[in-house]
């Protein structure tokens, strides 16, 4: 029901457009302009290797994160499941952007369609929610596996796991539709050409829409307290839970496993609501928008980037996983 409505709103809000448009040219839809990153001639082949070094960083990263979990047994537990989707996830968060910017860093051609804008904005609302979504997830697990060991195979069985992950999806989907509502009111769809980024952010795209800037701010404060507030909310709840559990432990080596197993996915919710909060008060305070597009690399492109590392590096499990298939290929 979700899918059929999000199509018909994308195929209402098309055509809207096109009707503003009908006046100016009867069969072509309005266009963006990115900013550039640097207008520094020779910086553009240093920009598109990095970038290009740092995607297939990614995509190595995540991938082995994924293979790994899937022929490890011993990494079947709802912990890594929820771990490689998140690699998943990060793939595809990663893939929207960044091949995108290094075609535009060659080309010397920051344009994309309507349709394309909507349709990578789209794209990013649906993998960054799934992200905040499989972290939320992420730390309930935890709790559970901490606070309620004995109890933990019931609570998180594959039942369980499979109905949160569709739930995140979901979620995501949700806030996507909520950004379609607002991106309706789109009338002069050929006054609309610059975006002060290096992608379509959806705060950016939001900027475009002729709303009361006191509604704009609400809606942006509404989206950012339902889908960043309350997952954080809980995310520091379960924390607080694990902690006090541990603290009641009398043992010094469960306290020193409980902490190294929580200690990745704490790390990767750090760097995930740092950057992503300093993407979201960018646009408010900051009124360069190639500072914004520097915060926006950091959520976008470096966090999916170091998760998979972050987690191969600080988990004994995935390490010793990572071993016996290099030492059964080598």
């Amino acid at each position: 029901m979700l899918v059929t409505v999000f199509f018909t709103t994308f195929l209402v809000s098309s055509k809207r457009c096109s009707r503003n448009k009908n006046v100016q040219n009867s069969t072509s839809l309005p266009e963006f302009h990115f900013i550039q990153l640097s207008e520094v001639p020779d910086l553009q082949p240093v920009l598109f290797g990095l970038f290009l070094s740092m995607y297939l960083l990614a995509l190595f990263g995540n991938l082995l994160i994924i293979l790994t979990v899937s022929s490890d047994s011993h990494l079947h537990t709802p912990m890594y499941f929820f771990l490689s989707n998140l690699s998943i996830v990060d793939i595809g968060f990663i893939s929207t952007t960044v091949p995108r910017l290094i075609v535009d860093i060659q080309t010397h051609f920051q344009v994309i369609s309507y349709v394309g804008c909507l349709t990578q904005m789209s794209l990013i609302i649906i993998f960054a929610c799934m992200d905040d979504m499989l972290l939320t997830v992420m730390a309930y697990d935890r709790f559970v596996a901490i606070c309620y060991p004995l109890h933990y195979q019931v609570i998180m069985n594959s039942n369980r796991c499979g109905v949160l992950l569709l739930g995140s999806f979901l979620l995501s989907l949700a806030e996507l539709l909520l950004h379609y509502v607002a991106i309706l009111n789109f009338s002069n769809c050929e006054d609309f050409s610059e975006i002060s980024n290096f992608f379509c952010d959806p705060s950016e795209v939001l900027k475009l829409v002729h709303l009361n800037p006191v509604i704009n701010t609400i809606f942006i404060f509404s989206i950012g307290t339902l889908f960043g507030l309350l997952p954080m909310s809980g995310i520091l709840f379960s924390y607080f839970k694990i902690v006090s559990s541990i603290l009641r432990t009398s043992s010094s080596s469960g306290k020193h496993q409980a902490f190294s197993t929580c200690g990745s996915h704490l790390s990767i919710v750090c760097l995930f609501y740092g950057t992503g909060i300093g993407l979201y008060l960018s646009s408010f305070l900051s009124h360069s928008p190639r500072n914004n597009a520097v915060v926006s690399l950091m959520y976008t492109v470096v966090t999916p980037m170091l998760n998979p590392f972050i987690y191969s590096l600080r988990n004994k499990d995935i390490k010793t996983s990572l071993r016996k298939i290099l030492s059964r290929t080598f």
